[in-house]
């Protein structure tokens, strides 16, 4: 038991962290969109579709948090110290997009709604940026002397991590594009289908860079994507990529509206996977395996009775949100 319990709650914390990914994203997504559009009025519908549902998004990200300090407390005592910049970044700006979100709509004045749409697209834009910096940091490696952090305060800014900030400011942008594209109707969303043209050739492009760019960071990783047998696992992955290319491209010549959406989501999902194939067993490379870093098996035991209880009410209020304002939003739907 003492051995399984790390897996468990490493796949948690994964399933935690995904779902914020993918869930999130899009709606960081629409706020990296949102000064692309001129007209108040598309403003609007675009925070509407988000509305009802950005902050209970972040509930897996305080889930995902908590969890890694509670469980793998030596990762988290870690990674904390390598990545202090880029997290209080995130966070700051998550902060200040909220603000921004529920200020616009108290605006009486064309200047202070103009100053609250910079500040919810900025922030946006900074949180994804923020957090493509800190994974891009975490794949590349943490340098640890001991039980601590042995690097220095900006070890984590390199070539490597910023294309993965820009990464994931881009995907996040597509995927936002792409809800839009669901939600919406009429000159919105063809513009939306434009900017996910463009947004699509970049993930692509950015993908295949990334994807070919991490196996040379660690041999361990070069092995696992391109050694054999390892790679009857992995190959899978870029095929159902290419795949779910075709699937993007298709739903958006023939105007579907969930196609790209749910291609753009697999792209996501199918990344996470890669991401986890190359790091496992270490939840901080090189050098720390999941196990080295659990907390002991007793308070593994005692939190995952809460998180038993916890996760699946949280599947079920946040399926039941998305049940509840499914559909098409239109001018007149007005969230406050």
């Amino acid at each position: 038991m003492a051995y399984a319990l790390p897996l468990i709650w490493a796949a948690l914390l994964a399933f935690a962290i995904l779902a914020y990914v993918v869930l999130d994203g899009f709606d960081l997504g629409v706020g990296i969109l949102f000064l692309a559009e001129h007209r108040e009025e598309d403003r609007d519908l675009m925070m509407n579709t988000v509305a009802p549902v950005w902050d209970g998004n972040e509930t897996w990200l305080v889930l995902g948090g908590g969890g890694l300090f509670a469980v793998f407390p030596l990762a988290y005592a870690t990674l904390m110290p390598a990545l202090y910049p880029a997290i209080i970044g995130m966070l700051l700006a998550l902060v200040f997009r909220g603000v921004a979100f529920e200020f616009r709509f108290k605006a009486r004045t064309r200047t202070g709604r103009r100053m609250w749409n910079i500040a919810f697209s900025g922030g946006s834009t900074v949180a994804a940026l923020c957090q493509g910096l800190a994974l891009g940091a975490l794949v590349q490696g943490i340098h640890i002397v001991g039980r601590g952090y042995g690097g220095g305060w900006w070890d984590w800014v390199t070539g490597f991590t910023i294309l993965c900030g820009i990464a994931v400011v881009i995907g996040y942008a597509l995927l936002g594009a792409t809800w839009l594209i669901w939600r919406t109707e009429g000159e919105l969303q063809a513009r939306a289908r434009r900017h996910a043209r463009a947004l699509g050739v970049a993930v692509l492009a950015l993908i295949v860079v990334v994807s070919l760019w991490t196996p040379m960071l660690n041999p361990r990783f070069s092995a696992r994507w391109f050694g054999w047998p390892e790679i009857l696992l992995t190959s899978p992955v870029p095929i159902l990529t290419a795949l779910l290319a075709w699937g993007f491209w298709h739903g958006l010549s023939r105007r579907h509206d969930a196609a790209p959406f749910l291609c753009v989501l697999g792209w996501f999902v199918l990344c996470f996977i890669g991401l986890g194939i190359s790091l496992f067993p270490y939840i901080v490379p090189p050098d720390l395996t999941i196990w080295q870093a659990a907390a002991p098996p007793a308070s593994q035991g005692f939190l995952l009775v809460g998180a038993v209880v916890l996760v699946p009410i949280i599947l079920a209020y946040t399926g039941y949100a998305y049940w509840v304002f499914r559909g098409k939003i239109r001018p007149g739907m007005h969230y406050h």
